[in-house]
């Protein structure tokens, strides 16, 4: 029953568990509505398919372990991301306004400015790998 359903995902949720269910009908709604990442397939009712997170765009349940996969890629990318974002940020920006003069290190803020753009030159073309990974 859809409430038996609902009811099991909400108390996995109170045991702490993380909670993905696939279902494609409207018993199933309730229930993708209240867990963490719902999913449903594409030839499922509109109400379950409005009720998830993710559509899955074949009937195929190994799917899901693609979804997964993918996923995982994403966050590492958006990581990889961040972190070649803020060290160009980090490295350039206090050259260029002249924090380590002092020291005898300067850069022309034109070429600082350039260094930004190849910041985000390399996070675009990081983001792009993705699209070729199987």
């Amino acid at each position: 029953m859809p409430s038996e359903k609902a009811n099991m995902v909400k108390k996995l949720k109170a045991d702490g568990k993380f909670v993905m269910m696939c279902g494609d009908g409207i018993n199933d709604s309730p229930a993708l509505t209240s867990c963490n990442i719902g999913v449903s397939v594409n030839t499922g009712t509109d109400i379950a398919m409005d009720s998830s997170d993710v559509i899955l765009t074949k009937s195929d349940l190994m799917s899901i372990i693609n979804l997964i996969n993918i996923s995982k890629r994403t966050i590492r990318n958006i990581k990889q991301n961040l972190f070649w974002a803020f060290f160009y940020n980090l490295l350039m920006i206090p050259v260029a306004i002249g924090v380590l003069k002092p020291f005898g290190i300067s850069i022309n803020p034109m070429i600082a400015s350039l260094a930004m753009v190849l910041s985000s030159i390399t996070v675009i073309f990081n983001t792009l790998r993705l699209k070729f990974e199987k």
